[in-house]
């Protein structure tokens, strides 16, 4: 079993154990003791655990606040950031979205431009793109994807939707993370969004972040892009974790500070 398997097994257990024992580890993946360790020591190095006496624990993580709340916070940066994404598009280009709230602002300023194709899973970001009359034609092709509906979600989510992601190629996946910092990469709280995202990065030729301020230096539970995958992030300057854009700064090839 490859290593990322084995911890993906682990962080799967994690979600609802909270806390493992390496005797259970060794049980449950059927690897050595020595193995075992040297997951544990790797999960603890992505910051996606931590370990204790006998085996490691979650690294508590907050779930995200309600859809409303976060529609609401920092939205002056929130639109500035989507006015700065808009600027590094052109038509012909294939894009993804996903279901953030800065991508949704995105998508508000995308309806102004033309001859885009726009790929999302997020209903309130389709619905921005889509805003006309009958009698109009839109500017931009949009897609909305299919999948699973769920509880107050305003976004499709499943293996059907990411299998649907698969179907297509874009030029620029443009996604709203949960966190991102310098070590890890960009994450998202729940791992269904986390896993879409990581199919629109895999699937693009390039990856944009928007990400507020309050966003910075933050380590979520579900990592979807590393350091490397990660083209541009444009970001606000307002008050993050102390030191965390600087290290953002010179972890990626590309800072757009608005």
């Amino acid at each position: 079993m490859l290593q990322e398997t084995r911890l993906h097994r682990i962080r799967a257990l994690l979600t609802t154990q909270h806390q493992l024992s390496t005797e259970r580890i060794i049980n449950e993946l059927g690897i050595s003791r020595e193995t075992a360790r040297r997951d544990i020591i790797e999960l603890e190095a992505q910051g996606l655990a931590r370990r204790v006496h006998g085996g490691l624990v979650a690294v508590d993580s907050q779930p995200e606040p309600p859809l409303q709340v976060r529609r609401n916070a920092q939205a002056k940066e929130k639109r500035a950031i989507a006015v700065a994404a808009a600027q590094h598009l052109q038509p012909g280009q294939t894009l993804f979205l996903d279901a953030g709230t800065t991508t949704t602002m995105l998508a508000e300023q995308l309806r102004t431009m033309s001859g885009l194709t726009i790929i999302t899973n997020s209903l309130q970001a389709a619905l921005a793109l889509s805003a006309a009359e009958e009698h109009e034609t839109l500017n931009n092709q949009v897609i909305l994807i299919g999948g699973m509906m769920m509880a107050g979600a305003q976004q499709t989510r499943g293996e059907m939707t990411i299998g649907e992601i698969y179907r297509y190629r874009a030029d620029v996946a443009l996604l709203s993370p949960v966190g991102i910092d310098a070590k890890n990469g960009a994450s998202s709280f729940h791992p269904h969004e986390a896993a879409i995202a990581r199919a629109m990065v895999q699937q693009a030729n390039r990856t944009i972040l928007l990400a507020d301020h309050s966003k910075l230096g933050v380590m979520s539970r579900t990592v979807y892009a590393p350091v490397a995958e990660i083209d541009l992030l444009i970001c606000d300057s307002g008050a993050a974790k102390p030191g965390a854009l600087t290290a953002l700064q010179q972890a990626l090839p590309q800072v757009q500070v608005v």
